[in-house]
């Protein structure tokens, strides 16, 4: 996420709260455009909030991908009328992030608590490893069924955390042509993620 990280420092004036909450609404509905732009403007806050809770910096950019993930999948779950969707979207973050240090911490003294008895790894911890294990496999799976183009777009932009512009660079094509493949390849995504939920 090089560019979240890059992005971290943003405030979060009035124009911005104003600016998400326009967006959320219209990424609700559906408006690939709309998620563009709000991944954007709240990946850095994101990242940002997630990297001071989490602290590994490898486990940060990673719920901090699952947050945006889980925002584009339940947009219209977001109440106007009770805060602002930078707010919801950043005690979204917030609670992931802190639902994966407790998982953390609870899987160390799993362990723990094992490796005193006979070794034998307890029920909890296997059946989390393989949930984790069939998620992972699953959006593997999905990022597949994209063509290479749009794969290689994604990938640059929601792993590795360019923007747009910077994955049109690496890729030197126009901006446009990156936009294109991104939208048609979220299109495809949503879909194959949207038979998971």
């Amino acid at each position: 996420m090089r560019g979240a990280r890059g992005r971290a420092g943003c405030g979060h004036g009035e124009g911005t709260r104003t600016q998400a909450d326009e967006l959320l609404v219209l990424v609700a509905g559906g408006d690939h455009r709309a998620f563009e732009e709000l991944y954007g403007l709240v990946s850095g806050p994101v990242f940002g909030l997630v990297r001071r809770v989490v602290r590994d910096p490898a486990q940060s950019e990673e719920v901090a991908q699952e947050v945006l993930l889980e925002l584009w999948r339940s947009a219209a779950r977001f109440d106007p009328a009770r805060g602002s969707a930078l707010s919801w979207i950043l005690t979204l973050a917030h609670r992931r992030a802190v639902d994966r240090v407790r998982s953390a911490r609870a899987a160390g003294e799993r362990e723990q608590r094992e490796a005193v008895r006979a070794g034998e790894p307890a029920f909890d911890q296997v059946a989390e490893e393989v949930e984790a294990g069939l998620e992972r496999e699953w959006v593997r799976r999905c990022l597949n069924r994209l063509t290479a183009l749009q794969r290689q777009s994604v990938t640059l932009a929601y792993y590795d955390g360019y923007t747009y512009r910077e994955v049109a660079e690496r890729l030197s094509l126009p901006l446009g042509t990156v936009k294109t493949r991104m939208r048609d390849g979220l299109t495809r995504l949503r879909q194959c993620l949207g038979g998971a939920a």
